[in-house]
């Protein structure tokens, strides 16, 4: 089941980066990221967008490790990220809640704190409990 849950938290990540992807090709989704005031992210924010990306591949292995499907990281490294990526998400739920775009308000938090449920199973039931 962890294994589950973990290879869907990595498919709503890929849907993240995919997001990203589509801003920085100067497609209008602006108002579902990044405070949504930018139909069309602007130069300055693309590198934000860039930054996103890899994080988010970086919490992808994070999670993939938590089920010992790669590791990365040493066990201890790999258990303290599982459980810090969890508080992230749930304090992304609460910053994406508090947005001015109702568009990503909607769209973040709901990914956000799906994405920290997840995260908190991978971290109880996979291997990386402390």
């Amino acid at each position: 089941m962890p294994t589950i849950v973990a290879f869907v938290a990595c498919v709503l990540l890929l849907g993240l980066v995919g997001l990203q992807i589509a801003l920085l090709a100067g497609v209008p989704l602006g108002r579902f990221a990044w405070g949504g005031r930018d139909d069309v992210l602007p130069t300055e924010k693309r590198s934000n967008a860039i930054l996103a990306i890899v994080l988010y591949l970086f919490f992808a292995l994070v999670i993939l490790q938590g089920v010992a499907v790669v590791e990365p990281f040493s066990l201890l490294v790999g258990q303290i990220a599982i459980w810090l990526l969890t508080a992230y998400f749930f304090v992304a739920f609460i910053f994406s809640a508090m947005s001015t775009s109702r568009h990503e308000q909607i769209l973040m938090s709901i990914v956000n704190v799906v994405l920290a449920a997840l995260t908190l199973i991978v971290a109880i039931a996979g291997r990386a409990t402390l």
